[in-house]
């Protein structure tokens, strides 16, 4: 469908007839804040750290192990059995998300972080608690209570830099209203539920109103702003016969609209259904520290019953075998383990927010690394979603300035796109503008008025051709095929000149564009616009790929026909238009100064509304990644040499990790990961 742009916004019709069914498939839901935390909020995670944190104070305080480190003797009466309820307490409270995590990874036959925690705390609890009973010659509740403190820590930042339940539906229903004027047979409008309206009603949508769902035009003329939900840029005049579509804004006129499309039949409730579906059918990704932690937890269990079984068949009595087996199982779940990726995830999510950058979907934003291409929205994004004048062609007896003094004095008048872009226009020539004497709108024509004692109109090619006014119809066929918006001064019945706009392309997105092309990633644009403004745009930006004329439930399979390519694709925009192709996206980027569906569909959004930060994802992905890498590796490297020293096997040389010595190494090693994930720096 094409639309014709040269119309401008004086006579600027279009008919919306397309074919708006989504495409429908069977999606396995997804939850974005990752199985194991089901159950948990954020909040929650926050609240059991801080508790378990006071409380873990008074147990090293307490812990015997402790006070010899630090050469004090703080012990009392009963004081293992004030230890063993405080530890008890962190246990079955701070621990209580990593026990019911780990039952449901168990019943999943999938282990992973979640049971690799709990088998560390199950097994230092259930044995310190039997020294309490003197059964056993040591505690370990102070390396029970900070290793449950850290991993909560961990875990509550992870979820903090996780996306949850994503608010795009509910931005989305909010530009449906929630009452229409419904017109009864006998003529009398009344308030209805737009709920409750059925096809073939007719309904009242007064000026500056949103229509409240699909209909046919059946009397008055309007100009609608459908550009939240087409990408349409210029808003479009409505008139008898025509289709209007829920969501869009009514402009100066009075529609009465016959409903057609009514609930979960219109568009707007499919854009819906669309970004629903998208969101869900997102491949889950599977933490590499839950990978690592599958097989660390393998090994724990292996490597702790084979000391166990070693020591004992050694001669060695149970006590100090089962010792050993503990000291091996707790060292298996190191604290930088935990902390290995939340923290990289941490700084990196506070070094995008400094350059704009707000992450909201994690594993998404690691993946970006992959990219190798990126579709970008027109309107907003590579352009600045706004009219700027382009050309001016003045008739032999006018100047540029003389022309823009009189047409901007009636364009002032007017709140309309490019009445602002001709406005803006005068206002950088520092054109002082005269009060029109007189000043009326002609509604799909133009504008007229009397400026200066002169009969002064600013009209649409259609007016024009009415009217059989002259003009260089090779200069205006030149400025439309560029996708440019034409209109005419006509001062004194005279033809005074032509006026062309367009959106303007923001000066950033030439460089953004070169510096992926730099970096091996195609740059594609997807808009709604018609195919002569998009190609327009594309040629002065050298885009690898143009797909004009796309509909909002045709982005979404625009992206998957791209993904299905071969490529993984992130996307650029800033409409409610946009929302379905931004989550069916490998990346979904939202323009900050887009609408808010656009915002709460993406998974990074950019603050700056600079198409250039969209290398930057790419980069900080990459360094970000590296870094986990980095960290994973310390932290299961130090288990590959800690496990086989806590089981013994260097005993004969004299070599054997205690608990004590093991904790000391833990430390150091949670403290060489958050050094690591400091350094970060992009």
């Amino acid at each position: 469908m094409i639309k014709d742009h040269s119309k401008g916004h004086h006579d600027h019709a279009s008919n919306h007839t397309a074919d708006r069914s989504p495409g429908r498939g069977k999606h396995a839901g997804h939850s974005h804040t990752g199985d194991k935390h089901d159950g948990h909020h954020v909040d929650d995670f926050k609240k059991r750290f801080y508790i378990s944190l006071i409380v873990t104070v008074p147990i090293l305080m307490l812990s015997p192990m402790i006070q010899m480190f630090l050469g004090v003797n703080w012990r009392f009466s009963y004081d293992t059995v004030i230890l063993f309820l405080l530890s008890s307490f962190v246990f079955f409270y701070g621990g209580a998300p990593f026990l019911t995590g780990a039952f449901r990874e168990l019943k999943q036959k999938a282990p992973g972080m979640m049971t690799l925690i709990s088998l560390a705390i199950v097994v230092a609890y259930v044995y310190s608690s039997l020294f309490v009973f003197g059964l056993t010659s040591a505690d370990f509740f102070w390396e029970l209570a900070t290793l449950i403190v850290i991993m909560l820590l961990g875990h509550w930042l992870e979820m903090k830099s996780v996306m949850g339940a994503s608010g795009a539906l509910e931005e989305l229903v909010k530009l449906i209203p929630s009452e229409a004027h419904l017109v009864t047979a006998s003529g009398v409008t009344k308030e209805v539920a737009v709920s409750s309206l059925l096809p073939q009603q007719t309904i009242l949508i007064k000026p500056g109103e949103r229509v409240p769902v699909d209909g046919i035009i059946a009397n008055g003329q309007s100009s609608v702003d459908e550009s939240m939900l087409t990408g349409e840029s210029v808003p479009v005049v409505k008139s008898q016969g025509d289709r209007v579509i829920g969501g869009a804004v009514n402009g100066e006129g009075a529609l009465t609209v016959t409903v057609q499309n009514a609930g979960e039949e219109g568009y707007l409730s499919q854009v819906i259904s669309l970004v629903k579906e998208a969101q869900e059918s997102k491949s889950k990704t599977q933490n590499l520290s839950d990978r690592a932690a599958k097989w660390l937890f393998y090994i724990a269990l292996a490597a702790g019953l084979i000391t166990l079984i070693a020591w004992l068949s050694m001669g060695y009595s149970f006590d100090f075998a089962m010792q050993q087996m503990v000291t091996v199982m707790i060292i298996a779940c190191p604290h930088a383990l935990g902390l290995a990726v939340p923290l990289v995830v941490s700084t990196s999510t506070s070094i995008a927010a400094k350059k704009g950058l707000l992450i909201r979907n994690r594993t998404a934003f690691e993946e970006a690394r992959k990219l190798n291409a990126v579709v970008f929205d027109k309107t907003g994004t590579l352009t600045q979603g706004k009219f700027g004048i382009t050309d001016i062609y003045p008739a032999a007896d006018f100047t540029e300035n003389e022309l823009l003094s009189l047409v901007g004095a009636l364009e002032a008048q007017s709140e309309h796109p490019i009445s602002k872009g001709v406005v803006e226009e005068v206002k950088k020539r520092g054109i002082t503008l005269s009060r029109p004497e007189s000043f009326e709108a002609m509604t799909g024509k133009g504008l007229k008025g009397i400026v200066d004692g002169k009969d002064v109109k600013v009209v649409s090619p259609g007016y024009m051709n009415q009217e059989n006014i002259p003009y260089s119809t090779e200069d205006y066929r030149r400025l439309s095929s560029e996708g440019k918006t034409v209109v005419f001064a006509i001062i004194d019945d005279r033809f005074a000149g032509m006026i062309a706009l367009a959106d303007q392309v923001r000066e950033s997105a030439k460089n953004a564009i070169d510096k992926l092309k730099n970096l091996g990633i195609q740059a594609m644009m997807l808009t709604g616009d018609n195919k002569q403004v998009a190609e327009w745009v594309g040629s002065k930006l050298e885009l690898d790929e143009i797909y004009a004329e796309v509909l909002p439930h045709q982005k979404a399979n625009k992206i998957a026909e791209i993904q299905i390519g071969g490529y993984r694709a992130a996307m650029t925009g800033d409409g409610v238009n946009d929302a379905p192709a931004l989550a069916k996206a490998d990346l979904g980027v939202a323009v900050g100064a887009g609408t808010d569906v656009a915002i709460e569909t993406a998974d990074v959004i950019l603050v700056r509304s600079d198409p250039e930060d969209v290398v930057s994802i790419v980069e900080l992905s990459k360094k970000t990644y590296s870094k986990m890498i980095q960290n994973l590796w310390w932290a299961t490297g130090y288990n590959i040499v800690a496990i086989p020293l806590a089981a013994g096997v260097l005993y004969g040389a004299g070599i054997l990790l205690n608990p004590a010595l093991g904790a000391v190494l833990m430390s150091l090693s949670t403290i060489v990961v958050a050094i690591n994930a400091k350094l970060l720096k992009v």
